[in-house]
């Protein structure tokens, strides 16, 4: 198949979460089976850097943004699985220190950025030497796409339009803007009603995705049910639930290329399921790395988050002051909302010996956590797929989460199959329930055979994409059939 995804970041290029990662792997995977792939996402500060092979193309974009004509170029770049990678510049929208916000604020201009970016990517798909048969876009950044094509094809500016599936990896996120944003899309304004982009009064980008791509997916089955409920559904439930036979739950694949104990780079000793003594040398460095007291003895918490009310940052933080007075070490790798990192930063300088707390982003740093810790929090709130909790089985890290969306569709815990139990759930979301699991992780790491086992249990578990793109290619299919009937 022919397919182009499209995404405000893509691994290794850019990246704030786990939607970079996703796209990054589900492209490459693509194209090691033989599908013909475009990846299309901005142009950001310092890609052109750090990426030299990078090269101009022939399109020179000068696209309608309301009264006035926006100017931009498109790069590209031949990836390593044969995929092609394009990068939308304008130095206005893109070339800035963060993708979406500063100082913890929305930029005031997301909404031009990315209906730029969405036009962008319908010119482009129109304008392929390849012709697309599939639009894969993802999230609200991309979510006026579908509408884009649609439209362009009732006018007769495409001979065969391509099927869109839309992706959400987190309906929290919903791109909404004022009524009067809607004038930059030149879009007629008869799409701005409640039953398509309009949302109580204003526009709103996801929920346009979910109106008009032909098929939609999400990152877990157990997410997929949730977000048809008024407790998870963000105001969109009832449209969820009208679509709900459009809506697949595909639960995320892991990159083990990048994310594995045997060829990493970033790790200071290489481990396997049948030799683990590494596993103690990853701890002991990211102990001394972080500033902890090295002992192999104090089970080591590890966290590496956005620091957001999603997250169950607030829980952990309970949790964390209260068990603190155990002999436990904690480490957080992860930036977000700012009281959350002041929080954070005063505990570890309560407990200085015990808690390292570095805020921003750091890859291998992420790595060697994720290697070096016995135990990874995941208490969220609500967790559309999670990626941390898969790479923590791989690295024999056994994961603490929240009975929620994909963390609940990954982990077995042992009220489930005890033999094959491979981490901890807890259901509730309280510090009291996240306390309970933590000192049942306690015990665990007393009992050395079956501390062994939770770990031997996550590292033979398999998430590779191979499987979840296979489920793609079968999606865009009935994406292209429910299109050619529509049509």
């Amino acid at each position: 198949m022919k397919i182009l995804l499209a995404s405000s970041e893509v691994h290794p290029y850019s990246k704030s979460g786990g939607l970079a990662d996703m796209v990054g792997a589900l492209g490459k995977t693509l194209a090691n089976l033989n599908h013909e792939v475009g990846i299309i996402s901005p142009l950001y500060a310092g890609i052109r850097e750090r990426f030299p092979d990078i090269q101009p193309l022939r399109y020179d974009l000068s696209l309608q943004m309301g009264s006035k004509l926006v100017d931009g170029k498109v790069w590209y770049l031949h990836g390593p699985a044969g995929q092609h990678l394009y990068f939308i510049e304008n130095n206005h929208y893109f070339n800035r220190s963060n993708y979406y916000t500063e100082q913890g604020s929305d930029y005031p201009d997301n909404d031009e950025r990315f209906f730029f970016f969405s036009k962008s990517v319908a010119f482009l798909a129109q304008n392929l030497p390849w012709h697309p048969e599939i639009i894969h876009v993802h999230d609200w950044q991309v979510g006026l796409v579908p509408l884009l094509v649609r439209h362009a094809a009732q006018q007769g500016n495409w001979k065969q339009a391509p099927a869109t599936l839309f992706t959400i990896h987190n309906l929290a996120y919903q791109g909404v803007f004022p009524a009067s944003s809607y004038s930059l899309t030149n879009l007629p304004d008869d799409h701005f009603r409640f039953e398509e982009v309009e949302f109580y009064g204003q526009m709103n980008c996801l929920k346009s995705g979910i109106v008009f791509a032909d098929l939609l997916t999400t990152v877990s089955p157990s997410y997929a049910k949730e977000i048809t409920t008024e407790e998870f559904g963000c105001g969109l439930d009832p449209l969820l639930r009208i679509r709900r036979n459009e809506l697949l739950g595909i639960l995320n694949g892991v990159d083990y290329a990048e994310w594995n104990t045997t060829h990493n780079s970033a790790l200071p000793a290489p481990y396997t399921v049948n030799d683990l003594r590494g596993k103690a040398i990853n701890k002991a460095f990211v102990q001394q790395e972080l500033g902890l007291p090295v002992r192999s003895e104090s089970p080591l918490f590890g966290n590496v988050s956005r620091l957001a009310e999603q997250k169950g940052v607030d829980i952990c933080l309970e949790a964390l002051d209260a068990l603190l007075a155990a002999d436990i070490q904690f480490a957080l790798l992860g930036n977000g909302q700012p009281e959350f990192e002041a929080a954070f930063q005063a505990l570890a300088t309560r407990y200085p010996e015990k808690v390292a707390v570095r805020i921003g982003y750091n890859h291998a740093l992420a790595h060697r956590i994720e290697a070096g810790a016995d135990f990874f929090l995941m208490p969220s709130r609500f967790e559309p797929c999670g990626l941390n909790q898969m790479y923590s089985l791989r690295y024999g890290t056994i994961p603490i989460v929240r009975a929620t969306g994909g963390l609940d569709d990954t982990i077995i815990d042992d009220t489930e199959d005890d033999l094959r139990a491979n981490g901890l759930k807890f259901h509730e979301y309280s510090a009291l329930a996240l306390i309970q699991a933590m000192r049942k992780a306690l015990r665990i790491h007393a009992d050395t055979p079956l501390l062994l086992r939770y770990r031997q249990n996550g590292m033979v578990a398999d998430f590779s994409w191979n499987q979840t793109a296979g489920e793609y290619i079968r999606a865009y299919k009935d994406a292209k059939t429910r299109a050619q009937k529509r049509t």
